[in-house]
């Protein structure tokens, strides 16, 4: 059977290699490229016509077949010359750019009464129908879940192999290049097949995480999560940051066990039990027998659907953030996350995102293109740590880390925050609880802030819901907080807002360990701890300066300095608490010495300037004036 080629280069190359090995089931009679054709990569398939012409090149040749190995974004144009021309179409994977460019190819096949297939591969292995058989027949009982882990390496060459390489958009188009998109397309693509759920309506909701270590536009690590129309979750992960190549493959959940295929290699395995390989179709092969004699497609457009889907959502997310170069080994030949491939395993494991984990540089602050703040959702902590979410590294605009995690002299002041000494009669700071008459002492009253979900999430911050309760107990309050950062006149601003919602049905009561007899020890609120060693540290206010005059004070701004950096903190609702000489930290005092009861809400907000070097006074006065 007669067949034109359109992209003799780059992977369609791969495709050349086919050619020659079906030769005899069909025949290569044209190739359509923009650029000129090398003959020694034509060696073996004959004479092929070859022309920048689609249309004119299947009407000359005659050709029933035409394979499209383009780039993403002229799939849809180049499907519709072809068929309009009169040939079935093999469209390379991603079937198009965007979910209206799909639903247009999938039109004009139909209106024409020809097969459009779509090139992902996988999806012509025996092994898909054979896992969809082994969760009808109840093998792991009822699925509760899909995971998709992949990791791969890649040079830095790789993301400059072509102009679209890399890229989100280019001269105005989508192309919507990305590590789920595009190289662990099938790894999407067989999950849903495998879920049944690869035909449009099959998807109701995508969240996404996506980011970039490479100095890219698109991302190469990344982390969806999409809730199918019945409900179960299916989150794919995958990285081209990895330090070796790992096989991807899709993992069933199901409340019996688990199905585990590798789909690189059509292998299938139950829980601990042997593995089973199966055979795959090649999808020319199968288009040529579909053309032929009717045969079923494999992979129809329609079958692509579900993954247009997603594949539209990541088209419409927020651009991807970056990873900092501290979490990134530089060494090699391409940028290597270490740890990553356990990281991708987890997800897939646990059917949880990469802020789900507690990975700091999935949930980043970016100012002027540079994360310049980490947020860790769900840190491993003993209880007795009070483990909460937290900023850290928080950093100034020229890279000085200026918040400390664990230190040894307070192994639960976690960064900069929210902590409060006694909400409820529980401890969500960490450490001892003061008891009046009697001291700090250890007691079995810890509390935990769970992060329950990003509401919004962009490239300046997010609004989270938490949820503050004593394992085993009821939530005493629904958090809402909103974290921000924004470029300032000199550094940058951290936005920090929080509302608390009572959900005890009577009034809550904030008390600091000052309200029950410890003179000063007002803290709890916001809290910034600062790294300790800092030289040159001062700290004052518009009309104080030193430990002793502003712990306690009510002023508008306060400024902790020292040699290398300062923090401008600014908030007018409560009494800061301030400490230098043992520690250096700076917060608010919901409770200075007066317990604080509140019914339905208790609302408060600060910001905090993040500048390098020192500021004086009047530096920090007219900052703080204009911030």
């Amino acid at each position: 059977m007669r067949v034109v080629l359109a992209g003799a280069q780059g992977f369609g190359s791969h495709y050349l290699d086919r050619l020659r090995r079906l030769t005899g089931l069909v025949e290569l009679a044209g190739v359509c490229d923009v650029r000129p054709v090398p003959p020694e990569s034509l060696a073996g398939l004959g004479s092929p016509d070859i022309s920048a012409d689609l249309p004119g090149l299947i009407e000359r040749t005659g050709a029933r077949i035409a394979i499209l190995a383009t780039p993403i974004p002229t799939h849809a144009e180049l499907a519709l010359a072809a068929l309009e021309a009169g040939a079935h179409v093999l469209v390379e994977k991603p079937t198009a750019a965007t979910l209206a460019d799909f639903d247009r190819m999938e039109r004009a096949a139909a209106k024409a009464g020809l097969a459009c297939q779509v090139g992902f591969q996988s999806l012509g292995s025996a092994a898909v129908p054979a896992v969809r058989e082994l969760i009808a027949g109840g093998a792991i009982g009822r699925v509760t879940g899909i995971g998709v882990a992949g990791s791969w390496p890649r040079p830095a060459a790789y993301f400059t192999r072509s102009p679209w390489a890399g890229r989100r958009v280019l001269d105005g188009v989508d192309v919507v290049d990305g590590a789920l998109t595009n190289p662990f397309a099938h790894a999407l693509a067989t999950a849903l097949a495998v879920a049944g759920a690869d035909e449009r309506g099959a998807v109701a909701s995508v969240e996404t995480e996506l980011f970039h270590a490479n100095g890219i536009e698109s991302d190469d690590t990344s982390a969806v999560r999409v809730t199918l129309a019945g409900g179960t979750p299916l989150v794919a992960a995958v990285t081209l940051c990895a330090a070796e190549r790992d096989e991807p493959y899709v993992l069933v959940h199901g409340e019996k066990g688990r199905i585990r295929f590798v789909y690189t290699m059509d292998e299938v395995q139950v829980d601990d039990g042997p593995v089973q390989r199966f055979d795959r179709t090649d999808l020319l092969v199968n288009l040529v027998e579909h053309v032929r004699s009717g045969v079923p497609l494999l992979v129809p457009i329609q079958r692509t659907g579900g993954f247009m889907e997603v594949m539209e959502a990541i088209r419409v997310a927020p651009d991807p953030l970056p990873i900092a170069d501290d979490h990134q080994d530089l060494s090699g030949e391409g940028r290597v996350l270490p740890g990553i491939a356990s990281v991708v395993d987890r997800c897939a494991s646990e059917l949880a995102l990469f802020s789900e984990l507690g990975l700091s540089w999935a949930t980043p602050l970016v100012v002027g293109g540079s994360p310049v703040a980490e947020y860790v959702t769900s840190p491993d902590l003993p209880l007795t740590a009070a483990p909460r979410p937290y900023l850290h590294p928080v950093r100034t605009l020229g890279g000085t880390v200026v918040t400390e995690v664990r230190p040894a002299d307070h192994p639960h002041h976690l960064g900069a925050g929210l902590a409060v000494t006694d909400l409820g009669g529980r401890n969500f700071w960490g450490g001892r609880t003061y008891v009046r008459d009697q001291g700090p002492t250890w007691l079995d009253d810890h509390g935990v802030q769970r992060h329950l979900a990003f509401t919004e999430r962009d490239a300046a911050g997010f609004t989270e819901t938490l949820s503050w309760l004593r394992p085993g107990e009821d939530a005493l309050v629904r958090e809402e907080r909103t974290v921000r950062a924004r470029p300032a006149a000199r550094g940058w601003v951290l936005e920090f807002g929080f509302t608390l919602h009572n959900l005890t049905g009577a009034p809550l009561t904030v008390r600091s360990s000052a309200t029950k007899g410890r003179a000063g020890a007002g803290y709890g609120g916001f809290f910034w701890r600062a790294p300790a060693g800092s030289p040159g540290l001062r700290v004052f206010t518009a009309a104080a300066e030193g430990e002793e005059r502003v712990h306690g004070s009510r002023a508008p701004w306060l400024a902790l300095s020292s040699e290398a950096w300062t923090l401008l903190f600014a908030q007018d609702a409560d009494p800061w608490f301030v400490r230098v000489a043992e520690y250096p930290g700076v917060g608010t005092a919901l409770a200075w010495d007066t317990p604080l009861s509140f019914d339905a809400r208790l609302d408060r907000k600060v910001s905090v300037v993040v500048v390098d070097g020192r500021l004086s006074r009047e530096e920090a006065a007219e900052l703080a004036t204009g911030r």
